[in-house]
């Protein structure tokens, strides 16, 4: 884990213990019930004990997790895919993505197969990038982006078939790893993991690749959901 002692960097009530600094409230749970059971997202509300003593609800979306696929080529161009998402009734740039969704599934297996379905393309290196809350004040949902490298194409016999969803409609791109980064600072990506996906992969490659930022792709990640509708526990 990352250093974070420097006491020019922790300052304040957000600092850690000690002598002259009691632990860290708890914020226990002492209630748990289902709002709202979806195909895919549920909703709980959760009665929690605040610091100052009182109890407040805090309503949860419950999320299954999900991985992205930031894809480099041998031209330092990344592969994304463009896509209508409907909650926010427009198409998207973003990089091949996919729910965790079957059950004891390793999350590097469903990220391999999200770049099958949705590129057609097989990865030989998989390194593992950023472990994200993508909004952690409403949902539990967490997300694992990669970094995979080594790519070939899914030759067209063996490639995937979209049955008729947003999926028949995507295009997929190929583009350069510094039209990727100017397109984040110019608003024109906006899906949250993939922006984090092609700033690591950019900051990575200017800094020559440190292996000791490459993370095996199998790496422990407690924070990924179990199920789509599991009760809280605190």
């Amino acid at each position: 884990m990352t250093d974070l002692t420097d006491p020019t960097d922790l300052t304040g009530p957000s600092g850690p213990p000690g002598p002259d600094r009691p632990a860290r409230h708890g914020y226990a749970v002492r209630s748990s019930r289902e709002v709202y059971r979806g195909r895919v997202f549920g909703m709980r509300a959760d009665q929690v004990e605040m610091p100052g003593g009182q109890v407040a609800v805090r309503e949860v979306v419950v999320h299954p997790g999900a991985v992205v696929v930031a894809a480099l080529d041998e031209a330092d161009r990344l592969v994304m895919v463009h896509q209508y998402r409907h909650p926010v009734r427009r198409h998207l740039f973003e990089l091949p993505a996919g729910l965790l969704d079957v059950d004891g599934e390793p999350a590097v297996v469903a990220a391999a197969r999200e770049l099958y379905e949705e590129v057609h393309l097989r990865a030989g290196r998989w390194h593992l990038l950023a472990d994200l809350f993508s909004s952690p004040g409403m949902t539990d949902e967490a997300v694992r982006v990669y970094l995979a490298r080594d790519l070939t194409p899914v030759p067209e016999a063996e490639r995937f078939v979209a049955d008729g969803d947003e999926e028949a409609d995507m295009m997929v791109h190929r583009i350069g790893l510094d039209t990727a980064v100017a397109m984040v600072f110019a608003g024109e990506l906006t899906n949250a993991a993939t922006v984090a996906g092609v700033l690591a992969v950019a900051r990575l490659r200017d800094t020559g690749w440190p292996e000791s930022s490459l993370r095996p792709p199998d790496s422990p990640w407690p924070a990924r959901p179990t199920h789509a509708s599991r009760p809280a526990t605190g």
